[in-house]
């Protein structure tokens, strides 16, 4: 592929305008041609501009092998309407350039467009912000939330014994102000803008889009009001598609089991259909992706080397178009699809094959400029055989814009707890509300080892201090706690001594005194003095 690719920006089809001149003037051979006996130097035929300028443009990656003959030819008019070539007697603008041996040169100078004045900062598209947690309120409540003092019994210990155990500070919850379906489309909108702008790699959006004229509402409609199919559902039906071009585009896309309207077939009947469909599409005011948003499509027409990324970047930008123009969009695309691969269809010109036609006819019902723009044509023809190439995956919404949007309306739902004296014990002026602060590793370790030590000296403390506990079970609890935290154990009592402290003494049994009994007879031989006999 020959010429630089431009990328996606401001702009975008003027410096194509002008990378295209640079290369035809500056590539096309020159020689000398005769014509009414008279010789012209550094000339060139009609025809022999027509192959040369169609040869670049089939190996230029700004274009691509899908340029036409037919093409290059509209586009050498519009160079010498331009006076970016003249005929040999310096005539210009209102001459008509054909495909035959008429000479031609270029002017001294060929002039390029200028690129508009950039819009000042001050000026620029403004993207409305994405709602974050500072636009809270408290929830209405009790200045003090009552806890339960914690009370660990021998059952407890058994269980929590390895667990740091500390007081819960008395807090609030906060809540959000209520988000209301204006919010949150508003935030559909923003975010739906910022996702496009990182997947352009643009800094700004200025320059291609204008961010005042896009409706909130349509992006939203668009992602939940589709059907089965994902094709847009209109609660107005006065801006769908007339039923009789629905169903010629039924009878067409199905041929040749389409035709509900049961009217005979003749031949040339599906050309017939066909020329129904173009009409109607071709007589509409606007193409089907607005006038506003032709710099923005313009510019993904950078991105098509990358596929994914321009799949993503146009699934995104047909999420801002009307949803009556993103219906129609979605029926005409299925219809070119399914008239390109069906084998059925009769051919519906002698001349070109279907997927050609389908693309001629069409590309500038999708993708024109409201103004007279000289690439128009090209650049139609090579996005809408991108989308035909695409067309299942471009016309969805983007899972990762969906998941991004839920997210995050999920997190403005969810309370939040502030904990007393988070933002007040400062004596410098301080936020409203006061937020988790990200630490490091070394740090979280370190706090985590602090914290839990400390709560297990008190843990230790509450247990030697506890007079309601019997000395048995106080030394039991204390062998369990050594064995399990034999530092903090040791740090406490370093000393045989200062363990004997604490415990207290066992009492001092008395060993019984062996008392003889003084028998005043001495003991006789025992005399049986009854008969167990019966």
């Amino acid at each position: 592929m020959d010429g630089n690719m431009i990328g996606p920006g401001p702009y975008r089809a003027t410096k194509l305008w002008n990378e295209t001149v640079k290369l035809f003037r500056g590539g096309m051979p020159l020689r000398r041609h005769w014509a009414h006996f008279r010789s012209y130097d550094n000339s060139f035929t009609g025809s022999e501009g027509i192959d040369y300028l169609h040869e670049l443009l089939k190996r230029n990656q700004n274009f691509g092998p899908e340029v036409t003959r037919y093409q290059s030819l509209q586009l050498l008019r519009k160079f010498l309407k331009n006076h970016v070539i003249e005929d040999v007697k310096g005539r210009f603008g209102n001459e008509d350039f054909d495909d035959n041996g008429r000479l031609y040169r270029f002017p001294p100078q060929s002039p390029l467009k200028p690129l508009p004045q950039r819009v000042p900062i001050s000026q620029r598209n403004f993207i409305p912000p994405i709602p974050r947690w500072d636009d809270c309120e408290e929830m209405q409540g009790p200045n003090k939330i009552p806890m339960k003092p914690l009370v660990l019994n021998s059952e407890s210990w058994n269980k929590r014994h390895s667990i740091a155990i500390g007081e819960v500070p008395e807090c609030k919850l906060i809540r959000r102000k209520e988000i209301t379906p204006k919010h949150v489309d508003q935030i559909w909108k923003s975010m739906t803008l910022t996702h496009l702008q990182s997947v352009l790699g643009l800094q700004s959006l200025d320059g291609v889009l204008d961010a005042k004229l896009l409706s909130p509402k349509h992006v939203v409609h668009n992602v939940f009001s589709v059907n089965k199919q994902g094709i847009v559902i209109l609660k107005n039906k006065s801006e769908d598609l007339p039923h009789w071009v629905l169903s010629a585009m039924k009878c067409l896309a199905n041929w040749p089991n389409g035709n509900d309207s049961k009217q005979p077939m003749y031949p040339g009947f599906e050309r017939d259909v066909f020329r129904t469909v173009a009409e109607h599409f071709q007589k509409l005011k606007e193409p089907l992706l607005t006038f506003h948003l032709y710099e923005i499509f313009v510019s993904i027409l950078g991105l098509l080397p990358r596929e994914q990324i321009a799949v993503e970047a146009l699934q995104v930008c047909c999420l801002l178009l009307p949803p009556a123009n993103r219906r129609k969009l979605q029926l005409l695309m299925r219809l070119m699809a399914k008239a390109c691969h069906n084998h059925a269809l009769p051919p519906l010109n002698d001349a070109i094959g279907t997927r050609t036609l389908m693309v001629q006819t069409f590309s500038r019902c999708i993708l024109c400029s409201a103004d007279e723009v000289d690439l128009d044509e090209l650049l139609a023809t090579k996005l809408v055989n991108f989308m035909l190439d695409n067309h299942e995956s471009v016309l969805k919404v983007p899972a990762e814009l969906h998941r991004s949007v839920e997210e995050h309306l999920s997190h403005l739902r969810r309370a939040q707890i502030k904990y007393a004296g988070a933002d007040t014990d400062s004596a410098v002026d301080s936020p409203l509300h006061a937020y988790c602060r990200q630490i490091s590793r070394e740090e979280f370790e370190e706090q985590r080892v602090t914290a839990s030590q400390r709560a297990i000296v008190e843990l230790l403390e509450g247990i030697i201090q506890d007079k309601l506990m019997s000395a048995k079970d106080k030394k039991k609890k204390l062998k369990q706690f050594q064995r399990s935290y034999p530092d903090i154990y040791r740090k406490r009592f370093p000393t045989p001594e200062s363990e004997a402290a604490v415990l207290p003494e066992r009492p001092q049994r008395l060993k019984p005194q062996l008392m003889f009994l003084t028998l005043k007879k001495p003991l006789q031989p025992f005399q049986r003095s009854w008969s167990f006999r019966a």
